[in-house]
């Protein structure tokens, strides 16, 4: 991407956070600031990332190997930042199921221990990384719109939707400016593919490189705002830089679209030339939900985010992207 075609220099010559900066999404946004002139202080547990995602920015990035349940090492990597993009966090829906209590601990005391360090820092703006798993499965079918009232259906959800209210608690009660990026099913290069709870393309783009059928929980037919990496990262530059106040607002962060998993596996397949491979199906798994599509609106009107990457496109670079990543693999072992 040409970030600086779309954010110009609104970050050049600033000193920025990212904590969970070498996973996936918070490598991506990393990335993106580098290129736009900013410093930053990269935090992470290594937990669910490695630094080599980061290969190639060591100088201009500071590396901080440490939990946001440190907070000695979240005021040292957060001094003199103007803005904390809070990425950090303990994903997976079934892991959550399995181990409630640590996920409430990581991502809910974690994400107060953040907030306290940018409010001591004196950071102009924190920007949370939310999820649309809050939304849960409302009694109503349609667009999931920020108005609605959050059914979280598992631990995760309820542990960003508390990380959420956090932010909006924070801005009203200690004047610190936060603002929510509500996620929908973020994918692009470098999603882990090998952990048991991997996200589904991820998954996917595993078994397809080695001749298998992907494996779908349930009939197949729920549905993703599937939303590409590169958009979640524009919606963060343009909470940071907006030039009023937030105030903990949540915004939805997707392309506006409806793709089933079935759908999902199809086109695939159709990239990986496994023509009409059928996929292997398991029960459903607890907490999911069945359809997920959001309302981009309110984002586009006070952000002014539009999608920068569609879904095909997406996912035609993102399986490019898997393909050399396991041959160059696969050459190695």
């Amino acid at each position: 991407m040409d970030w600086a075609s779309l954010h110009g220099s609104a970050f050049k010559g600033h000193r920025v956070l990212v904590t969970g900066a070498a996973g996936f999404i918070g490598s991506h946004l990393t990335a993106a600031l580098v290129e736009l002139g900013a410093t930053v202080a990269a935090l992470d547990d290594l937990s669910n990332g490695q630094w080599s995602n980061l290969d190639g920015f060591d100088a201009t990035v500071e590396k901080h190997t440490a939990s946001i349940l440190d907070p000695a090492a979240l005021a040292k990597a957060t001094a003199g930042c103007r803005y904390v993009f809070h990425e950090a966090a303990l994903g997976s829906v079934p892991r959550s199921v399995e181990q409630p209590d640590l996920y409430y601990n990581v991502n809910v005391l974690g994400t107060v221990n953040v907030l306290k360090a940018a409010k001591e820092a004196g950071a102009t703006r924190v920007i949370f990384a939310g999820s649309s798993s809050a939304y849960g499965d409302p009694p109503t079918v349609g667009l999931k719109v920020e108005t609605q009232p959050p059914l979280p259906r598992s631990p995760y959800a309820a542990t960003k939707l508390a990380g959420e209210h956090s932010m909006r608690a924070w801005a009203h009660s200690y004047g610190l400016d936060t603002a929510v990026t509500r996620y929908f099913n973020i994918f692009g290069p470098r999603q882990n593919p090998n952990s048991a709870y991997a996200a589904v393309i991820a998954a996917f783009a595993k078994a397809m490189h080695h001749g298998q059928r992907g494996l779908i929980f349930g009939d197949g037919e729920q549905s993703r705002d599937f939303t590409h990496v590169a958009n979640a990262v524009h919606a963060n530059l343009l909470a940071a830089r907006h030039d009023k106040p937030l105030l903990g607002e949540v915004f939805n962060v997707a392309c506006g679209t409806r793709i089933s998993v079935n759908l999902l596996h199809e086109k695939m397949a159709e990239l990986y030339g496994l023509g009409d491979a059928m996929p292997t199906y398991k029960p459903g798994r607890k907490g999911d939900v069945a359809e997920s599509q959001a309302d981009i609106g309110k984002a586009k009107r006070v952000l002014g985010y539009e999608p920068i990457v569609d879904f095909e496109a997406g996912l035609a670079q993102t399986v490019a992207w898997y393909r050399e990543h396991f041959t160059r693999a696969d050459s190695t072992a």
